[in-house]
């Protein structure tokens, strides 16, 4: 892996403390990339230099409940409502009007969140394999196939025991879910050595596990006929096995403009597997993003 040069640092935003990495020149024009689950800031490090090199400043923290970032007890906490909040809160604290929001999985959760609720403070928002919430919710609806796909998010509703489960034979668990719902080689010993040091922190799981216990019983709110207003960038790997190729179009349909940008040998983890033309995707977006193709649109990488 590329040695990154960053500045780790820890910024009090919404009454928490969290935790996050910076680069790229200070009056760069800024990206907020967010993580998703079971991952942290480390799960951007194919894209941090690359999107720091072609000027643009970075900021990837580790959302409420990871790694070094606080982990706050009551499941409400970590609502939609409530972990967006903390980036409105971040970029107050750096004095920075809008940002483009780049999410994968929850994190991606977060972005939909923003440009829906504050469209004023996104330039353009970019997401990873994580469908809109009204998609989702429709497809649960819909198909019984999404809903065994989904049904790890059902037993993660269980108070304690999943914590339990995953924490046997230091994590086993976990790590062959990473290793087998990747392509071989996504995540090697060096990765899963992070990613275990962070999973082991004081209540890091349980913060982790409340991202879903929150929104299954908080549901957020996104009115099904109202569209994203913002440019958006749909990435997405194919192969997922949890989350439905057929979502990632949909999605796409409930933006006014938006690109979707499918790669069909790539699993939930693209930005691991296919780092290189996405960060060329996501460059070209960050620099024209009114100029971007359509609603629906679609490239095959």
């Amino acid at each position: 892996m590329m040695e990154l040069d960053l500045n780790h640092t820890e910024i009090r935003a919404n009454g928490l403390r969290l935790h996050a990495v910076e680069a790229g020149p200070a009056d760069g024009d800024l990206a907020v990339l967010l993580h998703g689950f079971p991952e942290f800031w480390y799960g951007w490090r194919h894209q941090i230099e690359p999107l720091a090199s072609a000027g643009y400043r970075v900021l990837a923290p580790d959302q409420r409940g990871y790694n070094l970032s606080d982990k706050p007890r009551d499941v409400s906490a970590y609502r939609l409502e409530e972990t967006g909040k903390d980036v409105l809160a971040l970029l107050d604290e750096l004095g920075r009007d809008k940002a483009t929001i780049i999410g994968h999985d929850w994190g991606g959760g977060v972005g939909w969140w923003l440009a829906a609720h504050h469209p004023e403070r996104v330039q353009g928002l970019v997401i990873v394999n994580m469908p809109h919430p009204v998609v989702i919710r429709r497809a649960l609806l819909r198909s019984p196939r999404q809903v065994l796909r989904s049904l790890y998010a059902a037993f993660f509703q269980i108070p304690r025991l999943p914590e339990a489960l995953l924490r046997n034979n230091d994590w086993e668990l976990l790590v062959r879910n990473l290793q087998e719902s990747g392509r071989p080689g996504t995540f090697d010993d060096e990765d899963i050595e992070q990613y275990r040091r962070a999973w082991w922190r004081a209540g890091a799981m349980t913060g982790m596990l409340n991202w879903y216990r929150a929104n299954l019983r908080y549901p957020p709110d996104f009115p099904a006929d109202k569209k994203i207003a913002v440019p958006t960038l749909i990435i997405w790997g194919a192969q997922d096995a949890a989350l439905s190729r057929g979502m990632a179009a949909e999605s796409a349909g409930m933006c006014a403009e938006a690109r979707l940008v499918l790669f069909e040998d790539a699993t939930h983890w693209v930005q691991h597997e296919e780092a290189g033309e996405v960060n060329e995707v996501v460059v070209e977006f960050m620099k024209r993003p009114d100029r971007g193709p359509g609603t629906g649109d679609r490239e095959t990488g």
